[in-house]
């Protein structure tokens, strides 16, 4: 199993990036041997990497960044880096490896200070690996100073540092970021690619794991969690029972707050999970006693660990928020397909008596209003607004509409 195997209906971008491997290898290994360095290279010091959600970015990103720490001999004998067995690649892909350092939005914004340390990293040499690689995960959510930060680093990189970006669009990107970089877009896995996925990699039965990658329309992350998940089915069910429950304000009101509930549930699980294991961390790190108190002058270290667990939990939640106005939107779409006579396979085959009905007491026109309110609950979302709000309008843009 090569590292290229996680990349899903990505073939074209893998052999890009297999190429790229190849001739990062020659170049180290020219540098080692005082050997001419290759004349034609198809890698450069930074990349970005588009695609829309599902499509894989952050993987493709962390599978090239495996590649390029391959240890294997085999390279050696004409082998292709990324091997995904060897020591520096599977420290890469479970992200422990040392000189591999990757950045993700805690709350909705990737601020300054959480890039300063990466940005001076940068221009250090590796410490036991063959590149130094900075993976920012959401560098759509760079804001200003961090952005500007990283655009210096760009400009001018150290010999062995490699920038791998990850976004959306390319539009989301500065364009004096983006201008630096090798543009790599990754399309949305096919519903049969993401179904044999399943079924090689996870063990899924041929017919739950076509359903699942059907109702999560191509997107990989989302198909796995519904196959593998239990939890995640049962919030999807839910979910899809919205549209059923809004019959008048008081059902709109208990849905919306349902909803919402459930994505702060989530964001408490993971919250439990992850914010207890940090804590006890920092405190051993910063030589508390088991049980006892921090050590003086240690209380703003604590202090900023809170602050970014708190944004954390916020993002998680509207990361759940935007999970589930995303199973709406395939509903309602399902719904449109149906009243137009569409020969579009439909997502969610398990609620076809929903659909059904939903179809036949409506016109298209109200559908697409429907869609246009989760579209701009959504937006609400983005601009901050209470999440109970957002939804409670969204709901009752539903019910009219």
């Amino acid at each position: 199993m090569t590292v290229w195997d996680d990349l899903v209906g990505q073939e074209r971008v893998s052999e890009q990036l297999g190429a790229a491997a190849r001739d990062a290898d020659a170049l180290v290994t020219a540098v080692a041997t005082d050997a001419p360095p290759p004349e034609a290279s198809k890698m450069t010091h930074a990349w970005l990497f588009t695609g829309p959600p599902g499509a894989g970015r952050n993987q493709a990103a962390r599978a090239f960044a495996a590649a390029l720490q391959c240890v294997s001999p085999d390279r050696a004998l004409g082998g292709v880096p990324g091997c995904g067995f060897c020591d520096g690649c599977h420290t890469a892909l479970i992200g422990t490896h040392a000189d591999v350092t990757s950045v993700a939005a805690v709350g909705t914004q990737i601020l300054a200070d959480d890039m300063r340390d990466t940005v001076r990293k940068s221009f250090t040499s590796p410490a036991n690996g063959r590149w130094q690689i900075i993976l920012v995960e959401d560098a759509e959510r760079l804001n200003e100073k961090s952005a500007n930060a990283v655009l210096k680093a760009v400009e001018e990189p150290a010999p062995r540092t490699v920038w791998l970006l990850c976004a959306p669009s390319i539009e989301d990107v500065l364009p004096t970021i983006r201008s630096r970089c090798r543009h790599l877009n990754l399309s949305t896995p096919s519903v049969d690619a993401v179904a044999d996925m399943l079924v090689r990699r996870e063990g899924i039965e041929p017919a739950a794991a076509m359903a699942a990658a059907r109702a999560t329309q191509g997107h990989v992350d989302r198909a796995r969690r519904l196959a593998t998940d239990p939890a995640a089915r049962e919030r999807r069910a839910a979910v899809l029972k919205l549209p059923l429950r809004i019959d008048d304000i008081g059902g709109c009101l208990r849905a919306a707050q349902e909803l919402v509930d459930a994505a702060a549930d989530d964001a408490k699980q993971l919250a439990e999970e992850m914010d207890g294991k940090e804590t006890e961390e920092l405190k051993a790190a910063m030589g508390a006693v088991q049980g006892g108190r921090m050590p003086r002058g240690t209380a703003g270290v604590m202090k900023d660990l809170e602050d970014k667990q708190k944004r954390r939990r916020t993002r998680t939640q509207r990361d759940s928020l935007d999970l589930a106005l995303t199973d709406l939107t395939a509903f309602y779409r399902d719904v449109l397909a149906l009243q137009l006579g569409s020969r579009v396979a439909i997502a969610n085959a398990d609620a076809e008596d929903a659909l059904e009905r939903l179809a036949r007491g409506s016109s298209p026109e109200s559908t697409l209003r429907r869609i246009e309110a989760i579209g701009a609950c959504r937006e609400a979302l983005d601009r901050n607004v209470a999440p109970l709000l957002a939804v409670e309008a969204m709901a009752m843009a539903l019910r009219a509409g």
